[in-house]
């Protein structure tokens, strides 16, 4: 009998941060060791606990939660989104302008699905939540990779983006605040995308998961506020503000130029309706999140466990001879570059890999976000200051000594 094959759409379609290396790890804890996982942005397994009315609305509603749901999802957790939007200043958002998903990530499949055709180009930056990149190709589409700049607080390089722009080109993606640098974009910044956008007649997808994960005297600014003329995507949910991952609840919201994108959005409508709709029970945890007490201010502060724990992080990095890191501004994560002249690094991965094997901690290479470069690796932030200090610490011990 013939063997079986992957289809050919996943040729060149990756997800490194739960790759090979994670499967190592996973080996690894098997045979009983134990590993300090920095490769996910997962809150519960750090302590990060959802407020607990969220969790008590959900119990209350799950004997109503059996049966399927309209295909956007529920009335009163889109009401809520839209309210949301009120508040966020994003303006001509109704009810049917909501989409709820399984998390942003089905969200993301849903709209290059339904977007794109052969050989379409989608800009993405670099690095990247590298789900875009995937879910593009998936798409049958290009993704094309415009450069993000260490140098500027990581933000997008715009002549490098223009210079990208081809007859092909569908779509721009904006993460902000950025998985995984932490960069949170200034309002000029995002009104000089926009406009390329509409100069282009582009798609805008608006990444703005970690919108309220936030440090310092940093201020985020909803792409779909200022892109009213060009037709912007939202993406946004429950799983990092709200530190429910696992519920996976998201939801995306169409805003500005819908006049030009009934057949695009008549696609998005199938979509929705052939998964039948997303988890019931999950979205009974959004009107109560949005209307409540938002308790991720108090852990971004710079007293609160994420703001120590972000600045403890940082400076140990840069201590490291060879080791810098730009001070995140928003998210979970850190991106520090390993400079190339002091560790001379072919194979990022493999330095990862090492890594686990030897340290037992874990983390994600540069290149699995697409990025160009093998110098840079992604650490998340989310264990207690002593766990980070010690894994820090060690990962510094290891660069003294290694070599490839």
């Amino acid at each position: 009998m013939s063997k079986f094959f992957k289809s050919d759409k996943l040729n060149n379609v990756c997800y490194d941060i739960r790759g090979p290396v994670l499967q190592e790890a996973n080996r690894m804890e098997d045979e009983g060791h134990r590993i300090l996982k920095l490769n996910i942005g997962n809150p519960a397994p750090f302590g990060f606990d959802a407020p607990d009315e969220i969790i008590q609305d959900v119990i209350h509603h799950l004997p109503q939660s059996q049966g399927y749901c309209d295909s956007k999802g529920l009335y009163s957790a889109r009401k809520a989104v839209m309210q949301e939007c009120q508040r966020l200043g994003i303006p001509g958002v109704e009810i049917n302008d909501i989409y709820l998903g399984n998390g942003v990530s089905e969200l993301i499949s849903v709209v290059t699905q339904a977007l794109l055709n052969g050989g379409d180009e989608v800009l993405v930056p670099a690095p990247d939540y590298p789900l875009w990149t995937a879910s593009v190709r998936l798409a049958g589409g290009k993704a094309v990779h415009y450069l993000c700049d260490e140098q500027s607080e990581w933000y997008p390089d715009l002549d490098d983006l223009r210079s990208k722009i081809t007859s092909r080109t569908k779509a721009l993606v904006v993460i902000n605040p950025n998985n995984p640098t932490g960069a949170v974009y200034p309002q000029e910044i995002l009104e000089q995308l926009v406009a390329l956008a509409h100069e282009h007649n582009l798609v805008l997808f608006a990444d703005e998961i970690y919108d309220k994960i936030l440090y310092d005297d940093a201020v985020h600014t909803p792409l779909g506020r200022i892109a009213t003329d060009v037709l912007c995507i939202t993406f946004n949910g429950l799983s990092k503000s709200y530190r429910l991952a696992g519920f996976r609840s998201g939801w995306m919201i169409i805003s500005g130029a819908k006049h030009l994108a009934g057949d695009y959005i008549e696609g998005l409508n199938m979509l929705a309706s052939m998964r039948l709709c997303a988890n019931v029970p999950a979205q009974h945890a959004i009107q109560t999140s949005l209307g409540g007490y938002q308790s991720i201010d108090d852990l971004v502060l710079p007293t609160g466990r994420l703001g120590k724990q972000r600045d403890v992080a940082w400076s140990m990095l840069n201590d490291i001879p060879g080791v810098s890191c730009v001070k995140p501004r928003g998210a979970i994560y850190l991106f520090p570059r390993l400079d190339p002249k002091v560790y001379r690094i072919a194979n990022d991965e493999q330095l990862v890999l090492d890594l686990v094997r030897q340290e037992k901690i874990l983390l994600v290479h540069g290149t699995a976000f697409n990025w160009p470069h093998p110098d840079h690796l992604r650490v998340v932030f989310l264990p207690r200051v002593d766990d980070l200090s010690v894994a820090i610490e060690r990962f510094g011990e290891f660069l003294s000594r290694y070599r490839q």
